[in-house]
C-alpha cells in the first residue's frame, strides 16, 4: 500500500498501512474525558414494546441508544458554524482528499502557548508544503489525557490569539490539538483563538464575516509518545453527519 506524491515540485511517498490513530477512543460505559461540564457519554438498550435490544436480556440482537456532546466528550472536529447563526454543516467544510500535515510538540511554561513557542516549533519543521494541516501535542504527554475530566476556569493549555495568528500566517487550514478548546474554558465568551483561526470580528457571529470559513478544528486528540514530530498525510474521518461538530478519527500517515 505503498503511495507516492508530489508537493511543491517534490516527491514523497507514504505507506498506507502504518497509519496511527489520533482519536481517543469513547467508552461509553467507562473512562472518558469530558469538557466543560459536559455530562459524560453514555448508552441505553433500546425497546420497542416487549422487545429488547439486547442478547443477555433475550432480544434478537444488540440495539443501543448513544448520547454525547460532540464538543465536550472525547475526540471531535468542528467548522465554522461553531461560530456563526448560519447552519453550516461540517461535512461541506472537508477536504475531499489526504492532507500534507505537519506534527509539532511544544512545553508550555505556563497555561499560554504564546506565538514564540509556535514560532519555535514551525521553525523546528519548516517545510511549509505541510502546514495545510497542523497536528500539536503538549507536553508532558501523559496517558490521562484520554479520561482526563477538564474541569475549572483554566484545565488545560490554551492558544493566544498571537499564536493563532503564527499559525494562520503559516498557512494552516486544518488544526489537531491535544486540548479540550483553543481557548481557556471561561474568557468571557470571548474566543478569540477561534476568531482568528477563521478570521472572524470579535461579537460578530455572522458567516460573511468569516474570511476562512474552510478551515476545521479537531480536539481533544491523543498522540502516542512514540509518535515522532515530522511530516505525515493526514486523513481526517468524519461521519456524515450535518452539524457544526462530530465525533471524528484523524489518521495520520508517516512520510519519506
Amino acid at each position: 500500500m505503498l503511495i507516492s506524491f508530489e508537493i511543491a515540485s517534490r516527491k514523497y511517498a507514504a505507506d498506507l498501512t502504518r497509519g496511527i490513530s489520533l482519536a481517543i477512543p469513547l467508552r461509553f460505559e467507562g473512562a472518558q474525558p469530558s469538557f466543560f461540564g459536559a455530562p459524560p457519554a453514555s448508552s441505553a438498550t433500546v425497546t420497542s414494546g416487549d422487545w429488547v435490544g439486547d442478547t443477555r436480556k433475550g432480544g434478537s440482537c444488540n440495539v443501543r441508544e448513544y448520547r454525547f456532546v460532540a464538543h465536550c466528550n472525547g475526540t471531535h472536529t468542528e467548522c465554522v458554524g461553531h461560530m456563526v447563526d448560519e447552519p453550516v454543516g461540517l461535512n461541506d467544510q472537508l477536504p475531499g482528499s489526504l492532507l500534507p500535515a505537519t506534527l509539532v510538540s511544544v512545553k508550555p511554561a505556563t497555561e499560554a502557548i504564546d506565538a514564540t513557542l509556535m514560532q519555535a516549533a514551525l521553525l523546528r519543521h519548516a517545510n511549509s508544503a505541510f502546514h495545510r494541516a497542523l497536528v500539536l501535542r503538549t507536553l508532558p504527554n501523559g496517558d490521562d489525557k484520554q479520561s482526563r475530566r477538564y474541569d475549572g476556569p483554566l484545565p488545560a493549555p490554551y492558544l493566544t490569539p498571537d499564536a493563532m495568528r503564527t499559525l494562520v500566517n503559516a498557512g494552516v487550514e486544518h488544526l489537531l490539538v491535544d486540548l479540550p478548546s483553543l481557548d481557556p474554558a471561561h474568557d468571557e465568551g470571548r474566543m478569540a483563538a477561534h476568531r482568528v483561526f477563521w478570521a472572524m470580528p470579535e461579537k460578530s457571529h455572522s458567516l460573511a464575516d468569516a474570511r476562512r470559513p474552510n478551515g476545521t478544528v479537531t480536539e481533544l486528540i491523543y498522540v502516542p509518545d512514540n509518535v515522532q514530530d515530522g511530516y505525515y498525510l493526514l486523513d481526517l474521518q468524519i461521519p456524515a453527519f450535518m452539524t457544526d461538530a462530530a465525533p471524528s478519527r484523524p489518521v495520520i500517515y508517516p512520510v519519506g
